[in-house]
């Protein structure tokens, strides 16, 4: 082999400039901008880049007054990502929250009693001793249930007084007219008027305790999930346009795109997601896999997948986006 055929595997070179944008990261020299640094995230490649066209469908999502579905897990209210939400739902950003039981659960005892920083690598079985339950880095003693037990005992009698079966919808709205906290997610969504479906409402705390009243204190009691779906679904069929931001995955991402699909896919969708494609799931699933379900509508910059953990990324597209 000559020494010159050698060269053109090891630098080929190329005929045509590519016509896209110079990768160029943010110029710290000078006085700092952060709206400058994040749109210097168009260029700067890789994850960075899907944050900045998530930016972008966010203000269109906004600038063609959608509907805009929030879908989060409980992990995140479990965090400090609990007052991100909360404020773009007092501020009127959010139409449509979608998440699970233990963001209800965890909602309401933050507004009593804080959970507390720890560390990941820990030592199990003293903090079982201890009564301390272990969230990633965060502690959460366990006087915070207990004390969450009182508070809902009380409150069940109440909601259950005149209406035996309730739906979700209801049990987060008359809950959330209970608390005084002002970074409650439940009582921004009451004060203003933002439904939070909960299909799930029994996997946490909130479901044992139903659990234990209904055998303690009254066996007619229950909880109706098919008229929330009704009204998720009729709500979204009236909707000109509606915008989805799914924090995360599991049955709150499924259930706002699959209400959806009745009515021809969401118009713009933003996941932000740390799931694996490759095992199949929907937590993992992309949205262009959604386009084939007819749960996404197809569109060159409609949609967009942040593949990165929430707490990093969350709060920089809000504050892009919504402040």
């Amino acid at each position: 082999m000559e020494n010159d055929d050698s060269r053109d595997h090891v630098v080929p070179g190329s005929e045509d400039e590519v016509q896209t944008a110079d990768v160029r990261g943010y110029d710290f020299r000078g006085e700092f901008s952060f709206q400058d640094l994040m749109s210097s995230y168009e260029t700067t490649g890789f994850q960075a880049t899907q944050l900045a066209e998530a930016v972008d469908i966010a203000e269109q999502m906004q600038d063609e007054e959608a509907t805009i579905y929030l879908t989060v897990t409980s992990n995140i209210i479990s965090s400090g990502l609990r007052e991100v939400v909360a404020y773009l739902v007092r501020e009127g950003y959010v139409d449509v929250l979608i998440t699970t039981s233990g963001s209800l659960t965890e909602d309401v005892i933050k507004t009593a009693k804080p959970f507390k920083m720890g560390e990941w690598d820990a030592d199990e079985a003293a903090l079982r001793d201890r009564g301390i339950n272990r969230l990633g880095n965060i502690f959460v003693p366990s006087d915070r249930y207990v004390w969450l037990e009182e508070y809902l005992y009380d409150f069940f009698e109440d909601f259950f007084a005149e209406e035996k079966v309730r739906t979700p919808t209801a049990f987060a709205r008359e809950l959330g007219a209970t608390l005084e906290d002002e970074d409650s997610v439940l009582k921004q969504a009451a004060d203003n008027d933002v439904p939070i479906y909960c299909p799930a409402l029994t996997d946490a705390e909130v479901g044992n305790f139903l659990y234990y009243y209904r055998q303690g204190y009254d066996s007619e009691v229950g909880i109706e999930i098919l008229d929330d779906y009704d009204s998720l679904i009729e709500d979204g069929l009236l909707a000109d346009t509606t915008g989805l931001i799914a924090v995360g995955g599991g049955v709150p991402k499924h259930h706002a795109i699959m209400t959806n699909l009745f009515r021809g896919g969401a118009d713009y969708v933003i996941y932000i997601s740390t799931g694996m494609e490759g095992d199949g799931s929907l937590s993992g699933a992309p949205p262009n896999e959604a386009v084939s379900w007819g749960k996404i509508k197809d569109g060159q910059t409609n949609y967009t997948q942040i593949e990165a953990e929430a707490t990093l990324v969350f709060p920089l597209l809000v504050a892009s986006a919504f402040a």
